[in-house]
């Protein structure tokens, strides 16, 4: 999905202090639009909890969808960082993701709000989503040419497969609530396991 409807951004503001602002504003809007989506955020409570006017707001970002189209830029890096995929070794990042996403399930929804709300939109050429996916299917038709996995696979479907495995649980609380209750053994630890072995039986890593 493409982060944002219209990404443009204005000049940051030059004085003292203005990265400083930036960032403050940046985390404000990320936790608002976990909380309201793109469409419920409001800019008002996003310079509120910034610390700042709402004009200040849009001294950095033209409109709201280009704050969000920032804020889901960064987490993107964020995720990326913190998951490190290695393409011989798809059950270790599965388990990352599943780990990530269970820490931070505001994250999450700041995710799906987005696929919601911005489906159908064309994305970018800066798009930072589609620039780590098709990095990370690049890593995988090479270990598959290296022979350590298996080239019958096409690269993005086991991509799209493994990242929806790891977020299965992330993407259900639902069934998170009714496994606390009802699964033979009820801990996270247990779902995690899942995840993991579900990835190694269809990628096992390589050898």
């Amino acid at each position: 999905m493409s982060p944002s409807r219209d990404s443009g951004q204005t000049a940051a503001p030059t004085a003292s202090g203005g990265d400083t602002t930036r960032e403050r504003i940046l985390t404000a809007a990320m936790e608002e639009f976990a909380g309201h989506g793109i469409a419920g955020a409001r800019v008002d409570r996003i310079a509120k909890l910034a610390k700042t006017s709402k004009e200040r707001v849009y001294a950095y970002f033209r409109s709201k969808d280009a704050l969000y189209a920032a804020v889901a830029a960064r987490e993107y890096v964020v995720i990326a960082e913190a998951t490190q995929m290695d393409p011989s070794d798809l059950p270790g990042y599965a388990g990352r993701l599943f780990d990530y996403f269970v820490a931070r399930p505001d994250h999450h929804r700041l995710i799906t709000w987005g696929r919601l709300e911005l489906q159908g939109t064309t994305a970018g050429a800066d798009d930072p989503d589609q620039a780590v996916i098709a990095r990370k299917i690049d890593q995988l038709r090479r270990v598959q040419q290296a022979g350590q996995l298996d080239p019958a696979w096409d690269p993005a479907d086991v991509l799209a497969l493994v990242n929806q495995i790891a977020m299965t649980w992330a993407s259900q609380p639902e069934l998170s609530e009714a496994a606390a209750a009802h699964a033979v053994d009820p801990t996270t630890a247990a779902r995690r396991a899942a995840v993991v072995t579900a990835v190694e039986q269809l990628f096992p890593r390589a050898h």
